[in-house]
């Protein structure tokens, strides 16, 4: 399994960035897809989640309203876009993939999601 997180980068606070996600190798339109970010000296914590079909998704309350996650099952491919960006997104975001659907209870949970990819830095400048 191969996924490839691209689309960060340097942006002023209020600015917009969308991140994407190439996934291969494992049965994409079976699974959940989840963002997670990691910030300097914090733990990585849960972004944005989506169902297979698309029509559920979650958001961590920072997020709600400002980001929206989606996907294209035919390209295999999950997006987050980013909108009114503040210096407290600084981070570096990462995809999470499940072949299956994950729980509930463990959409926010990174033990929930077995693979992962490299992370793509985005930076909010003030």
């Amino acid at each position: 399994v191969q996924l490839q997180a691209s689309g960060g980068g340097l942006v002023q606070t209020g600015g917009s960035l969308r991140l994407s996600c190439a996934a291969s190798g494992l049965t994409f339109s079976s699974g959940t897809m989840g963002w997670f970010r990691r910030a300097p000296g914090k733990e990585r914590e849960f972004v944005a989640a989506i169902r297979a079909s698309g029509g559920n998704t979650f958001y961590t309350d920072s997020v709600r309203g400002r980001f929206t996650i989606s996907r294209d099952n035919a390209k295999m491919t999950v997006y987050l876009q980013m909108n009114s960006l503040t210096p407290e997104d600084t981070a570096v975001y990462y995809c999470a993939a499940s072949g299956q659907r994950v729980i509930t209870s463990m959409l926010r949970n990174p033990n929930g999601y077995p693979h992962w990819g490299q992370g793509t830095q985005v930076t909010v400048s003030s």
